[in-house]
């Protein structure tokens, strides 16, 4: 029987650890086998390649594809390849979903036209739009060309959606009924079924022109008596209705506030279109999730680990350019008072402690502009109330934390104007700090652009050439 999914990360690393040990044993006594110099050495090298194999071909029998997808994600690209070769037919659809978009090319690429086809074959309409980017526009024609005329129109229609709408995430698969008909024939026509659709917790109810009626929960299905008709127990009124143009960020914060299952997806004229399932919402939860991750780091993709070269040093470049721009300002800012280094070294050792700070309290402030976005708690308009918050937040930090290490500087060097300089330094490098925190997140929304890709490059730049100029400028002008 195989190994249901399990959010248990010490049980997928101990999958991933069997598999490399696997894998190991096999290189080794396939190595000593050839070093063997033994009668009949090719046929005993074929047997223990073949038991080997064999050992393998279970273990991954008997995982889910999620837990081979994450296999697959931590092998470097032969033993990853290898061990894709030996999955099993059936579950290469699931796999090719369930791995990151990093990874995805490099399976693809060792499939020919049949083999994705036949991969295609067991999943859904928007499944397969999310595989189509990847291959070629050859590839991408001839998986159309091999689905119903009703599914291509579906793909496209997936397709033909933004990535952070609810349209590129809809799921087509879903019951409906009639609101005329009695519970008992409703149950009947669920029998009919061999599975229901995942994620079924009710029924849509339409009319004669495929329009939303009304929702009819199982649970109302199951507590009514058999004659009683949809339209008497069905809910028809305070329905949580999405629109296929609507952005996934909202559904994600509905489907979190309302503890929502599934929920229909209508057109214009009130038409079911489709649903919008709870897994679905997951998935575009944990992507947006790891893109915010990528995004604070400076990388503009997600990467696969094991990737070339070349490719990672394209997806990071930009960033670090970026990076050591900002690096060669701050270098020029101390440049300029060389002087004052020189005759008060004290300033060398306490100006980083000033720069740190800052570049910490604006990566705070950026980490909760950014999630309030992505929460849809904030928009570009509220600019002016978030800075007054954060510039108070940040004059108290400034006071209580400049005040503790000014003290110390004072008394280490046995200088009360150098811990003077200090706390009106850090307090006002804390002001600039959340000044830019707001405003750099903010303003990258209303452009357009991702709030968090890159935020942190940006303020740690900042704040390191705005704290070198603030300290050594206050010590050069009140001390020297």
């Amino acid at each position: 029987m195989p190994d249901l999914p399990r959010p248990d990360e010490n049980a997928l690393q101990r999958h991933l650890r069997e598999v490399r040990q696997l894998l190991a044993k096999q290189q080794l006594v396939e190595d000593l086998t050839r070093r063997q110099r033994m009668p009949h050495r090719r046929l005993v090298e074929n047997i223990t390649h073949r038991q080997s194999l064999a050992r393998l071909q279970r273990k991954l029998d008997r995982l889910h594809p999620a837990d081979i997808a994450d296999i697959l994600e931590a092998l470097p690209l032969d033993e990853r390849l290898y061990v894709w070769d030996l999955v099993r037919a059936d579950k290469d659809g699931d796999i090719l979903l369930e791995v990151s978009d990093a990874v995805r090319p490099s399976l693809l690429a060792t499939m020919d036209r049949d083999e994705i086809k036949a991969a295609a074959e067991g999943l859904d309409a928007d499944e397969i739009a999310d595989l189509i980017p990847d291959l070629s526009e050859e590839l991408a024609g001839d998986l159309l060309a091999s689905l119903d005329l009703r599914e291509q129109a579906r793909v496209r229609e997936v397709m033909s959606y933004p990535e952070d709408t609810v349209g590129a995430l809809m799921d087509f698969d879903l019951v409906k009924v009639r609101e005329d008909v009695t519970l008992e024939v409703v149950a009947r026509y669920l029998r009919r079924f061999e599975a229901l659709p995942d994620h079924t917790d009710k029924l849509f109810v339409i009319d004669r022109d495929d329009r939303l009626r009304g929702i009819l929960t199982l649970e109302a299905l199951l507590v009514n008596e058999p004659e009683t008709e949809v339209g008497e127990v069905m809910q028809a009124s305070g329905l949580i209705l999405f629109r296929a143009e609507d952005e996934a960020r909202q559904a994600a914060s509905a489907f979190e506030r309302y503890d929502l299952v599934s929920v229909p997806v209508i057109d214009k004229d009130r038409r079911l279109i489709a649903r919008l399932t709870v897994s679905d919402v997951v998935d575009y939860i944990q992507e947006e999730n790891e893109a915010e991750i990528l995004g604070n780091a400076g990388l503009l993709e997600e990467e696969d680990i094991f990737a070339p070269v070349l490719r990672s040093v394209k997806n990071r470049w930009a960033w670090l350019a970026i990076n050591l721009v900002t690096a060669v300002i701050a270098s020029r800012v101390i440049d300029l008072f060389e002087g004052s280094i020189e005759k008060l070294v004290a300033l060398a050792a306490l100006m980083p402690i000033v720069a740190g700070i800052g570049g910490n309290a604006g990566n705070q402030t950026i980490t909760m502009i950014v999630r309030a976005i992505a929460m849809g708690q904030v928009q570009p308009s509220a600019w002016r109330r978030l800075i007054l918050k954060e510039l108070g937040v940040a004059l108290i930090n400034g006071l209580v934390w400049g005040a503790v290490v000014g003290v110390l500087a004072g008394v280490v060097y046995d200088n009360p104007g150098l811990g003077l300089v200090m706390v009106a330094a850090m307090t006002l490098n804390l002001l600039l700090a959340a000044t830019a925190g707001v405003l750099i997140p903010l303003l990258r929304q209303r452009l357009g652009r991702d709030p968090a890709l890159g935020s942190s490059v940006m303020i740690t730049g900042l704040t390191d050439s705005g704290g070198f100029f603030i300290f050594l400028g206050l010590a050069t002008l009140f001390l020297l």
